[in-house]
């Protein structure tokens, strides 16, 4: 067993979530990768040295900060189990140490769609010569739902309560959380499930969204279909930028942080503020130019 496979065996022991020890693992496998490259072919010899060196190479890469220390604490729980089973001594990654930090004023700007954008697309996704009612039903779960793309593909049919018009979206860390569903997407819900989702041969699935391939949409097949989109309307499409436009729509209507927290499905209200308070850009210029 080498040494990557004892440190996913680690978290698995350690009660991580299985998202997160893929995304652990995934970090470093791309560190020993590197390191490869650069002749050293143990990763347990982990130096200072090489985890700066590693930064540098993803900040050159142009990795967002947000994802550079995303790495940063792959790695640092990398080193803290190297120690743990007594393949290596020191403590070379520390989060305080190695964490980019954001200047003040300059949090996260995200991107999000603007109006027009948003009204081209609800016009376009109608028109059934263009666009299946499947995938009409997944732009509209995106944009009013808020929900990340994993959750999304996630949805069981029994997580739709007609009742009191709420889906139960299970995210990170497998934590529940309920988000209110507007009636007319209700009904989309509704019509596609007693149309086209019955013509597929995974009709006896308990996932809301079936593909022809199989039992439950993957993700991958999402960004096909929003690239596709895309393409045809002449604007960036992306899973998150739904997610982000969700969020920021909710804070210009004046809704609660703490709600947009909660619909969102943040751990921290500071990860919402962080994103969101800023708002956008584009927002930013518009605010400007009204002076």
């Amino acid at each position: 067993m080498n040494v990557i496979q004892q440190f996913e065996g680690y978290l698995v022991e350690n009660g991580i979530a299985p998202k997160t020890i893929e995304s652990y693992v995934g970090d470093v496998r791309a560190f020993c990768a590197f390191l490869r490259e650069m002749g050293v072919d143990q990763p347990t010899d982990l130096k200072r040295f090489y985890v700066s060196s590693y930064k540098s190479r993803l900040a050159d890469s142009k990795y967002a900060v947000a994802t550079i220390n995303k790495k940063i604490n792959s790695l640092q729980a990398f080193n803290l189990f190297l120690i743990e089973r007594k393949l290596a001594t020191e403590q070379v990654v520390t989060l305080r140490k190695d964490r980019i930090k954001v200047a003040a004023g300059s949090e996260g700007e995200v991107e999000v769609f603007s109006e027009q954008e948003v009204n081209q697309l609800l016009f376009f996704v109608q028109d059934r010569t263009k666009v299946t009612l499947r995938n009409h039903l997944i732009v509209w779960l995106l944009l009013y739902t808020g929900v990340r793309v994993s959750e999304l593909c996630g949805i069981r049919l029994s997580d739709i309560e007609y009742l009191t018009n709420t889906l139960r979206v299970t995210g990170k860390g497998g934590k529940y959380r309920e988000i209110p569903l507007r009636p007319d997407l209700v009904d989309l819900i509704k019509e596609y499930v007693r149309t086209e989702r019955q013509q597929s041969k995974h009709r006896e699935s308990p996932f809301l969204l079936v593909s022809q391939r199989a039992e439950k949409m993957h993700k991958d097949a999402v960004n096909t279909m929003l690239e596709g989109l895309e393409k045809r309307l002449g604007f960036r499409m992306y899973p998150h930028k739904f997610r982000h436009t969700f969020c920021t729509r909710l804070l210009q209507k004046n809704v609660p942080l703490t709600t947009v927290s909660k619909l969102a499905g943040h751990a921290h209200i500071q990860t919402t503020a962080h994103f969101y308070i800023n708002t956008s850009k584009e927002e930013k210029e518009r605010a400007v130019n009204l002076l």
